[in-house]
Protein backbone atom coordinates (compact mmCIF):
# COMPACT_ATOMS: atom_id res chain seq x y z
CA UNK A 1 0.00 0.00 0.00
CA UNK A 2 1.30 3.69 -0.31
CA UNK A 3 2.64 5.62 1.87
CA UNK A 4 0.38 7.62 4.62
CA UNK A 5 0.05 10.90 3.21
CA UNK A 6 -2.45 11.92 5.39
CA UNK A 7 -0.57 10.56 9.19
CA UNK A 8 0.46 13.75 10.07
CA UNK A 9 -2.65 15.13 9.16
CA UNK A 10 -5.03 12.98 10.69
CA UNK A 11 -5.55 14.28 13.93
CA UNK A 12 -6.36 18.36 12.89
CA UNK A 13 -8.27 17.08 9.85
CA UNK A 14 -11.76 18.08 11.59
CA UNK A 15 -11.32 21.78 10.51
CA UNK A 16 -14.31 24.63 10.67
CA UNK A 17 -13.71 24.64 6.77
CA UNK A 18 -13.68 20.86 6.24
CA UNK A 19 -17.20 20.38 7.86
CA UNK A 20 -18.71 22.80 6.10
CA UNK A 21 -17.39 21.48 2.69
CA UNK A 22 -18.83 18.19 3.60
CA UNK A 23 -21.99 19.49 5.03
CA UNK A 24 -22.66 21.37 1.40
CA UNK A 25 -21.78 17.76 -0.27
CA UNK A 26 -24.01 15.66 2.30
CA UNK A 27 -26.92 18.50 1.53
CA UNK A 28 -26.31 18.27 -2.26
CA UNK A 29 -26.53 14.65 -2.52
CA UNK A 30 -29.31 14.42 -0.02
CA UNK A 31 -31.45 16.80 -2.88
CA UNK A 32 -30.36 14.09 -5.73
CA UNK A 33 -31.17 10.73 -4.17
CA UNK A 34 -33.64 8.78 -1.52
CA UNK A 35 -31.51 6.79 0.55
CA UNK A 36 -33.29 3.32 1.44
CA UNK A 37 -32.52 1.97 4.85
CA UNK A 38 -31.56 -1.28 4.07
CA UNK A 39 -28.79 -0.21 1.86
CA UNK A 40 -25.30 -0.93 2.39
CA UNK A 41 -22.84 1.41 1.65
CA UNK A 42 -19.28 1.99 0.75
CA UNK A 43 -17.63 4.99 1.33
CA UNK A 44 -14.07 5.91 -0.48
CA UNK A 45 -11.63 7.68 1.38
CA UNK A 46 -14.04 8.01 4.11
CA UNK A 47 -11.00 9.76 6.33
CA UNK A 48 -12.55 10.88 9.34
CA UNK A 49 -15.75 10.40 8.59
CA UNK A 50 -17.17 13.78 7.83
CA UNK A 51 -19.33 12.75 5.47
CA UNK A 52 -20.22 9.05 6.01
CA UNK A 53 -21.01 9.64 9.72
CA UNK A 54 -23.98 12.23 8.69
CA UNK A 55 -25.58 9.50 6.41
CA UNK A 56 -24.59 6.40 8.75
CA UNK A 57 -28.12 6.79 10.74
CA UNK A 58 -30.36 6.15 7.19
CA UNK A 59 -28.07 3.06 6.09
CA UNK A 60 -28.19 -0.71 7.21
CA UNK A 61 -24.10 -0.44 7.79
CA UNK A 62 -21.05 0.91 5.70
CA UNK A 63 -17.70 0.25 4.70
CA UNK A 64 -15.82 2.78 5.28
CA UNK A 65 -12.67 2.55 3.05
CA UNK A 66 -9.45 4.68 2.92
CA UNK A 67 -5.57 4.32 2.74
CA UNK A 68 -5.07 6.29 5.10
CA UNK A 69 -4.44 4.37 8.76
CA UNK A 70 -3.67 7.41 10.83
CA UNK A 71 -7.27 8.99 9.37
CA UNK A 72 -9.39 5.52 10.16
CA UNK A 73 -8.08 5.64 13.87
CA UNK A 74 -9.64 9.02 13.90
CA UNK A 75 -12.72 7.21 12.51
CA UNK A 76 -12.59 4.42 14.95
CA UNK A 77 -12.75 6.94 17.85
CA UNK A 78 -16.09 8.40 16.69
CA UNK A 79 -17.65 4.95 15.94
CA UNK A 80 -17.15 3.22 19.03
CA UNK A 81 -16.68 -0.32 20.04
CA UNK A 82 -19.98 -1.37 19.34
CA UNK A 83 -20.23 -0.37 15.78
CA UNK A 84 -22.36 -1.92 13.27
CA UNK A 85 -19.98 -0.54 10.60
CA UNK A 86 -16.47 -1.88 8.72
CA UNK A 87 -13.38 -0.33 9.21
CA UNK A 88 -11.35 -1.08 5.61
CA UNK A 89 -7.99 -0.35 5.64
CA UNK A 90 -7.12 -1.23 2.32
CA UNK A 91 -7.00 0.16 -1.55
CA UNK A 92 -10.91 -0.54 -2.92
CA UNK A 93 -9.92 -3.65 -4.40
CA UNK A 94 -9.04 -5.36 -1.89
CA UNK A 95 -12.78 -4.97 -1.46
CA UNK A 96 -14.65 -8.08 -3.33
CA UNK A 97 -18.02 -9.04 -1.61
CA UNK A 98 -20.68 -7.98 -4.21
CA UNK A 99 -22.87 -6.56 -1.46
CA UNK A 100 -23.30 -2.92 -2.00
CA UNK A 101 -25.75 -0.78 -2.87
CA UNK A 102 -24.75 2.75 -2.54
CA UNK A 103 -21.28 4.11 -2.62
CA UNK A 104 -20.11 7.15 -2.31
CA UNK A 105 -17.36 9.66 -2.15
CA UNK A 106 -15.99 13.30 -1.66
CA UNK A 107 -13.24 14.67 -2.71
CA UNK A 108 -11.35 11.26 -2.71
CA UNK A 109 -11.53 10.17 -6.42
CA UNK A 110 -8.49 12.52 -7.23
CA UNK A 111 -6.50 10.29 -5.15
CA UNK A 112 -7.09 7.39 -7.57
CA UNK A 113 -4.58 6.43 -9.87
CA UNK A 114 -6.81 4.87 -12.74
CA UNK A 115 -10.21 6.06 -12.66
CA UNK A 116 -11.23 3.26 -15.34
CA UNK A 117 -10.22 0.43 -13.16
CA UNK A 118 -11.74 1.94 -10.21
CA UNK A 119 -14.80 2.23 -11.52
CA UNK A 120 -14.86 -1.31 -13.50
CA UNK A 121 -14.15 -2.90 -10.09
CA UNK A 122 -16.93 -0.58 -8.50
CA UNK A 123 -18.94 -2.07 -11.02
CA UNK A 124 -18.60 -5.68 -9.98
CA UNK A 125 -18.73 -4.89 -6.15
CA UNK A 126 -22.22 -3.26 -6.36
CA UNK A 127 -25.86 -4.80 -6.59
CA UNK A 128 -28.17 -4.21 -9.54
CA UNK A 129 -29.50 -0.83 -9.88
CA UNK A 130 -26.72 0.37 -6.90
CA UNK A 131 -26.22 4.15 -6.73
CA UNK A 132 -22.74 5.93 -6.50
CA UNK A 133 -22.50 9.60 -6.24
CA UNK A 134 -18.66 11.39 -6.24
CA UNK A 135 -18.12 14.85 -5.16
CA UNK A 136 -14.86 16.52 -6.71
CA UNK A 137 -13.34 19.58 -8.26
CA UNK A 138 -13.26 20.46 -11.70
CA UNK A 139 -9.99 21.18 -13.27
CA UNK A 140 -7.40 23.24 -11.92
CA UNK A 141 -4.13 24.40 -12.29
CA UNK A 142 -2.50 21.99 -9.87
CA UNK A 143 -2.20 24.42 -7.05
CA UNK A 144 -5.35 23.10 -5.01
CA UNK A 145 -2.53 20.74 -3.56
CA UNK A 146 -0.05 23.66 -3.52
CA UNK A 147 1.19 21.86 -6.33
CA UNK A 148 2.13 18.48 -4.92
CA UNK A 149 2.22 15.17 -7.03
CA UNK A 150 -1.29 14.27 -6.93
CA UNK A 151 -2.66 11.72 -9.77
CA UNK A 152 -5.60 14.00 -11.13
CA UNK A 153 -5.68 17.98 -10.97
CA UNK A 154 -9.38 17.67 -10.89
CA UNK A 155 -11.94 16.48 -13.63
CA UNK A 156 -13.48 17.38 -16.84
CA UNK A 157 -16.70 16.47 -15.83
CA UNK A 158 -17.45 15.45 -19.67
CA UNK A 159 -14.58 13.17 -19.97
CA UNK A 160 -15.68 11.81 -16.56
CA UNK A 161 -19.11 11.12 -17.27
CA UNK A 162 -17.89 9.28 -20.08
CA UNK A 163 -15.67 7.13 -18.13
CA UNK A 164 -19.25 6.14 -15.84
CA UNK A 165 -20.73 5.09 -19.04
CA UNK A 166 -18.27 3.00 -20.46
CA UNK A 167 -17.86 1.15 -17.45
CA UNK A 168 -21.77 0.20 -17.02
CA UNK A 169 -23.11 3.12 -15.66
CA UNK A 170 -25.69 5.42 -16.65
CA UNK A 171 -25.62 9.08 -15.53
CA UNK A 172 -28.41 10.08 -13.53
CA UNK A 173 -27.32 14.11 -13.07
CA UNK A 174 -23.62 16.21 -13.20
CA UNK A 175 -23.43 19.58 -11.98
CA UNK A 176 -21.54 21.94 -10.34
CA UNK A 177 -22.64 22.96 -6.55
CA UNK A 178 -20.08 24.52 -4.40
CA UNK A 179 -17.23 27.04 -5.00
CA UNK A 180 -14.03 26.48 -3.06
CA UNK A 181 -11.99 29.63 -2.12
CA UNK A 182 -8.24 29.05 -0.75
CA UNK A 183 -5.87 31.35 0.12
CA UNK A 184 -2.93 29.75 -1.48
CA UNK A 185 -0.51 32.90 -0.96
CA UNK A 186 -0.79 35.43 0.91
CA UNK A 187 -3.12 37.82 -0.36
CA UNK A 188 -3.95 35.79 -3.50
CA UNK A 189 -7.41 34.04 -3.26
CA UNK A 190 -7.89 31.06 -5.94
CA UNK A 191 -11.69 29.75 -6.63
CA UNK A 192 -12.46 25.83 -7.31
CA UNK A 193 -15.55 24.83 -8.55
CA UNK A 194 -17.41 21.32 -7.03
CA UNK A 195 -19.02 18.95 -9.22
CA UNK A 196 -21.32 16.07 -7.94
CA UNK A 197 -21.46 13.28 -10.23
CA UNK A 198 -24.71 11.29 -9.25
CA UNK A 199 -25.15 7.66 -11.15
CA UNK A 200 -26.53 4.18 -11.37
CA UNK A 201 -25.98 0.79 -12.48
CA UNK A 202 -27.34 -0.77 -15.61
Amino acid sequence: MQKDNFAHKAAEWDTPSKKGMTDKFVKEMMLQITIHPQWKGLEIGAGTGLVGLQIAPYLKNIVFEDTSEAMLEVLKSKLGKDSPHEILHAEIFEYTKQDIDFVFSCMAFHHLPDIDKALKHINKIITKDAIIVVGDILTEDGSFHRFEPIHHKGFDLSKLMHQFIDAGFEILTAHSYNTLTRERTPGVFTDYEQFILVAKKI
